[in-house]
């Protein structure tokens, strides 16, 4: 079994920055993938951006210049520094893995459990 584990949410000013962090574990061979989403209320989820095995990036347009993912292969983490936070940026943010419990298995989409992030003044 596969879990992913989200920390770093919580309440933060316009303005502001946040560090989100989320690490897999279990049964994992291999990860192609690691991404945050974000929904917030009464919209559909988002892909935020997200990194592959090499290191190449994407950003959905709206964050770019202000977010910054990275990922550590031999920890299996992933970590969303947020800064120039903004009021739209409100959501709550879910941490995705794309991987292979075995060599033999098809990679598949895992999620965390989602941690909440609210820009306020």
């Amino acid at each position: 079994q596969v879990e992913l584990v989200e920390t770093g949410g919580g309440l933060v000013q316009p303005g502001g920055s946040l560090r989100l962090s989320c690490a897999a574990s279990g049964s994992i061979f291999s990860i192609n993938a690691m991404a945050w989403y974000r929904q917030a209320p009464g919209k559909a989820r988002e892909l935020v951006a997200n990194i592959i095995t090499t290191g190449s990036t994407h950003y959905v347009e709206s964050v770019k210049g202000r977010f910054t993912i990275s990922r550590d292969n031999a920890k299996n983490t992933v970590i969303l520094q947020m800064d120039s936070l903004k009021p739209e940026d409100t959501a709550v943010y879910y941490c995705n893995a794309v991987l292979r419990e075995r060599l033999w298995t098809a990679s598949r989409d895992y999620w965390g459990q989602g941690t909440q992030v609210t820009v306020s003044s």
